[in-house]
């Protein structure tokens, strides 16, 4: 009997597409014969859907005409079933069972922890991070403080609300400007480049202050790495194991990459139409695998990567993005990705791991993760209740 392996993307986040790409090319790599795949969509408006249409570019294309061919459904819990149950009608009617969720989601809302964590509270094996790890990769300004706390390096930064800045915005402006120079402005909490400006003066810093703040009320500002060598290094596994990829060094045409390297450069529509096996990475960016750089920088990276990987608490596969000073060497982790773009298939690609094999190690890795704590303790007997006397609280003589 096949696993059933419901496969979550969409979402209400500014990365609903690009989570659309990655569920379609992980879902034509994974062994059929292994693998009952199921797509289960979320929409914009956060309704979610399943059906065979889902794994076509098409459907996207034209959703509002084809939704009516789907099957709204929510997720419901039955004895020790985890059910899609079709919503309509006046009775629930079960339309599938799922063994394992495969998270393809990028972005606040969705891949920050809160779907992994409504999966796991289902009892659902979640192939992706963990909802601590994925909350951690997801706020830039927390994970800095992570990095920090364990002595890995990142770039000098600046953070606040939106009620701070309109309050003290003199104050915040002059202490971005200590760091010199150009600045990135950053959301906190989005990925995909999007929202994020370079500023060169402080015209610029107002302007980009105020672009990231339409996105989010919290905002990051961090020093720029001059003679910037910009490096990928994905990690694969949990805390017990980590397999690092080869290491891609991103080719920049900007000062930063833009959400339209990444997805709508040159070549965007090379390979079929749903990202298929014949097709390359989902970033359009260019790079080179494996980089060209020292061996002893190669060892540090992939150091550092494990190091990233164990603090924030990750499993799965992440891609760690690194800045590095051409000149002094330096190496400085920018951010991970905890569930990146296309799973980073194309940085294990080399190494002779197919994108079926790494779907499947995803897959195996989730179910014996899930076996091992189902083994620990998860509740605890006590005759805490019956010392519990309603509105007076506990009776006398308890604590």
């Amino acid at each position: 009997m096949r696993i059933k392996v419901g496969v979550f993307f969409g979402g209400d986040t500014v990365e609903h597409e690009v989570s659309i790409i990655t569920a379609l090319q992980a879902m034509e790599n994974m062994n059929e014969e292994k693998y009952e795949v199921i797509p289960v969509y979320i929409s914009k408006d956060r309704h979610f859907y399943t059906g065979n249409s889902l794994r076509e570019m098409d459907t996207f294309k034209y959703f509002d005409n084809m939704k009516r061919y789907l099957k709204e459904v929510t997720l419901v819990r039955k004895g020790e079933k985890v059910i899609l149950q079709k919503i309509k009608g006046f009775f629930g009617r079960e339309v599938n069972e799922l063994d394992v969720a495969f998270e393809a989601v990028h972005g606040k809302g969705v891949e920050d922890g809160s779907l992994a964590g409504y999966l796991e509270t289902l009892g659902l094996p979640v192939v992706g991070p963990s909802v601590l790890g994925a909350s951690l990769g997801q706020d830039k300004v927390v994970l800095k403080h992570v990095l920090k706390a364990n002595n890995i390096k990142t770039p000098n930064f600046v953070w606040f609300y939106d009620n701070e800045y309109e309050m003290n915005r003199d104050v915040i402006i002059s202490k971005i400007e200590q760091l010199g120079y150009p600045v990135i402005v950053k959301p906190a909490n989005l990925g995909s480049t999007i929202g994020i400006t370079v500023a060169h003066d402080r015209g610029e810093l107002t302007n980009a202050i105020d672009t990231a703040l339409e996105y989010e009320d919290k905002v990051l500002a961090e020093e720029m790495i001059p003679n910037l060598l910009e490096l990928n290094c994905a990690v694969l596994g949990n805390h017990e194991y980590q397999e690092t990829s080869l290491i891609a060094e991103m080719k920049m045409r900007h000062e930063l990459l833009t959400f339209e390297d990444k997805y709508l450069g040159s070549g965007a529509k090379k390979g079929s139409k749903s990202g298929s096996k014949s097709s390359g990475s989902m970033s359009n960016s260019e790079f080179r695998i494996p980089a060209k750089i020292s061996d002893e920088m190669t060892e540090n990276i992939y150091k550092i990567s494990k190091q990233v990987f164990r603090a924030l608490n990750l499993k799965g596969v992440c891609r760690i993005d690194f800045l590095v000073n051409k000149e002094t060497g330096e190496i400085y982790v920018n951010e991970p990705n905890t569930i990146p773009g296309s799973l980073s298939f194309y940085m294990y690609k080399p190494k002779g791991k197919s994108y079926v094999n790494l779907t499947d190690e995803l897959i195996t890795m989730a179910v014996k993760d899930y076996k091992n704590q189902k083994r620990k303790i998860t509740n605890f007997k006590s005759n805490i209740l019956s010392n519990y006397n309603g509105s007076k609280g506990f009776k006398k003589g308890v604590k």
